[in-house]
């Protein structure tokens, strides 16, 4: 809302408004913003969740320093969306696509987990929502983000191509006046509205989600571009939702994670970079460093109060909401076939809960007891049990996803 305040400021010469039409400024004030709010009234938050006696109920599973975090508040999650969305809507256009969709993303997954939230403390359910319904949920959010994706007319890509590219039905020139393809008489530049994504460590690695439905156009690429979507959110909500096992892990893993998502987006919006890296220029995308720095902000401000010994657990409400908003940001800037680099400690935290159940099952019909391949699942349960002290564990799955997020980044030239 401050954007359009300090717009129709600037247009009246009003001396300093002008500094809000700039990204980088209104990125640093919605980092600042978000760190604020999460410190100053985080604090304030925890205090009524001890007074309403919203505590975590821990179950005995034998690890070292679990009992002690009986009684921990929970539903912190809450600070973490309240920190993404109030510095959103202060310094973001709220008027872009992209924006509307993250915050759609945000209060939809955030209202799923503290359903769960709710029913586990106040209804005294320990296994929460039902995990059919939980689902459901998520698959609507995919729907949603899938189809805005896919329609939207003003979701689209700009290509630099040759000059004798012809065009598709849905393809028109456009010019760019920052762009070395004006002085160069071999290229232009294209607008298309196909759901062309990433392949990383590929050379002309662009991946048009039609051409598998045997479709140039935008006919029928839909039937496989919004399974593909819903899948994604599933599986990173839930990712983050299992590495929510120790103080800080998801957090702190998240805040990584969406440091190089918002690599990603100033360069995908940002049409010198763009350009000379050699990927899509995505219009608008822009808002998308706003959000997403509101988004890094909150996660470090939350680990003010999560970090080992934990003051407060962020729940379903901050891990599910976490983990889809990773997912659909990385859709929205093409770079949804990274995830599994990007996003690796949420990859092989499920993975490791998959293997282990599925293996225990298998054993179990095949030999007549069930074996397990970790001591414990999810992984870092695992290290517990070995003796290491959850601090290190944790501070050791934060330089694994540094490196992945690192590696990802790098693919921008690595191909």
């Amino acid at each position: 809302m401050l954007y359009y305040l300090f717009d129709y400021l600037d247009s009246l010469n009003f001396p300093g408004a002008g500094v809000f039409q700039y990204i980088s400024f209104r990125a640093a004030m919605a980092l600042i913003g978000s760190l604020i709010i999460s410190i100053a009234f985080g604090k304030r938050l925890i205090n009524l969740l001890h007074k309403q006696q919203v505590g975590e109920t821990i179950r005995d599973l034998g690890l070292q320093g679990q009992m002690e975090k009986s009684g921990t508040p929970t539903m912190g999650g809450l600070i973490i969306l309240g920190s993404i969305l109030i510095p959103t809507i202060l310094f973001a256009k709220l008027h872009n696509i992209y924006v509307i969709t993250m915050l759609l993303a945000t209060v939809w997954l955030g209202a799923i987990g503290f359903l769960d939230d709710y029913i586990k403390v106040f209804r005294k359910n320990k296994e929460g929502l039902a995990g059919r319904f939980k689902v459901v949920g998520q698959i609507g959010v995919g729907l949603i983000v899938g189809c805005i994706l896919y329609f939207h007319p003003d979701v689209q890509v700009h290509k630099k191509v040759p000059v004798d590219h012809k065009l598709q039905a849905n393809e028109s020139i456009v010019t760019h006046k920052h762009s070395t393809s004006e002085t160069d008489s071999a290229y232009m530049w294209i607008q298309t509205r196909d759901m062309t994504t990433t392949i990383p460590f590929i050379k002309d690695n662009e991946f048009n989600y039609n051409w598998l439905m045997g479709d140039t156009q935008k006919s029928y690429g839909w039937l496989l571009f919004i399974p593909i979507v819903i899948f994604i959110v599933i599986a990173v909500s839930n990712g983050a939702n299992m590495t929510d096992g120790l103080d800080g892990l998801a957090t702190g893993t998240s805040a990584v994670i969406g440091i190089a998502l918002a690599v990603f987006a100033y360069i995908s919006s940002n049409i010198r970079f763009s350009e000379y890296l050699d990927v899509m220029y995505i219009p608008m995308a822009e808002e998308l460093v706003i959000f997403i720095s509101a988004f890094i902000g909150a996660c470090v401000g939350f680990m003010w109060y999560n970090s080992f010994p934990a003051q407060v657990f962020m729940g379903d409400t901050g891990s599910l909401a976490l983990g889809g908003i990773i997912a659909v940001f990385a859709i929205s800037v093409r770079k949804e076939l990274l995830i599994p680099v990007l996003c690796g400690v949420f990859l092989i935290e499920n993975l490791s809960v998959i293997l282990q159940v599925g293996y225990f099952k298998f054993t179990k019909k095949r030999f007549g007891e069930g074996r397990r391949i970790f001591l414990m699942a999810p992984l870092h349960h695992h290290y517990q049990k070995k003796g290491i002290h959850e601090a290190k564990i944790v501070s050791r799955f934060w330089i694994v996803a540094v490196l992945l997020a690192v590696i990802s980044i790098v693919t921008l030239k690595l191909r």
